[in-house]
C-alpha cells in the first residue's frame, strides 16, 4: 500500500470535526489534539490581505477558519479523500483552495510564494526537516510565519495513515533545527494537556529572514 493510499484510508475513517466549538462558533483554529483547548489563530497575528499554505490540511476546517479572517488560503493534503471532504464542506467559502499532492512535491513543483505557513499535526510531523524546512522556506515571503504542532516527542500514541516515522522532535531540537534553516524569532513549548490528559502537544512558530 503507498503512502497516500494508507492516508486515504485513515481519512476515510477519521471522525470529522464538529460544526460548532462550545462558543458556537462555526469556523476556528485549533492547534491541540483536543476541542476547546489551546491559543488561538492570534499566534499569526493579522491574517487579513495574507495568502495562508497549509501542508496537511485535512477537511479544511483551520485553513477556512483564516479565510473567514480575510486570508486567502491554499489546502495541501496526500489523501484524496481530504480534497473531496473539503471541498464539499467550505464550497461556499471565496480564496479557498484544496489540492491533492505529497508536501515536497507540491513545494518543489510550485512557484507561488505565501505569508503563513501551518502545519498542525500534518507534513511538519511526517517529513524529514532537512528536506521539508528548505523546501517551506523557499517558498515564503519575507517576514513570513511558519507555525506547526504535534504530539510531543516521546509520545507512543498510534501514528496516523501507518505513516511510519514521526519527525516529533523536542522543542530544543526544533529551535535548532529552525534558526539552521533560516527561520528567526523561533519560539517553541509545549502546550500543557486539558485537566484530566496527560499528554501535551508541541507548538512552534518561527518567522522567514
Amino acid at each position: 500500500m503507498s503512502l497516500a493510499e494508507s492516508w486515504d484510508r485513515y481519512a476515510v475513517g477519521s471522525t470529522p470535526r464538529r460544526d460548532r466549538n462550545a462558543n458556537g462558533d462555526t469556523t476556528w483554529l485549533n492547534w491541540t489534539q483536543y476541542a476547546d483547548h489551546g491559543p488561538n489563530e492570534s499566534l499569526l497575528g493579522t491574517v487579513a490581505g495574507r495568502r495562508v499554505l497549509e501542508l496537511g490540511s485535512g477537511s479544511g476546517s483551520n485553513l477556512a477558519h483564516l479565510v473567514t479572517l480575510g486570508a486567502s488560503g491554499l489546502g495541501v493534503d496526500i489523501a484524496p479523500a481530504r480534497e473531496v471532504v473539503a471541498r464539499e464542506r467550505w464550497s461556499d467559502l471565496p480564496r479557498l483552495e484544496f489540492r491533492t499532492a505529497e508536501a515536497t512535491a507540491f513545494l518543489s513543483g510550485t512557484d507561488e510564494t505565501f505569508d503563513v505557513v501551518l502545519s498542525i499535526f500534518g507534513a511538519v510531523w511526517f517529513v524529514d526537516p532537512e528536506t521539508l524546512l528548505p523546501l517551506i522556506r523557499a517558498r515564503m515571503a519575507a517576514e513570513g510565519i511558519l507555525a506547526f504542532s504535534h504530539l510531543p516527542a516521546g509520545c507512543r500514541s498510534p501514528r496516523p495513515g501507518g505513516a511510519g516515522l514521526r519527525y516529533d522532535h523536542s522543542p530544543s531540537e526544533w529551535m535548532r533545527l529552525l534558526t539552521g534553516h533560516g527561520f528567526t524569532d523561533v519560539s517553541t513549548s509545549v502546550i500543557d494537556p486539558p485537566e484530566g490528559r496527560t499528554v501535551g502537544t508541541m507548538l512552534a512558530r518561527a518567522v522567514a529572514l
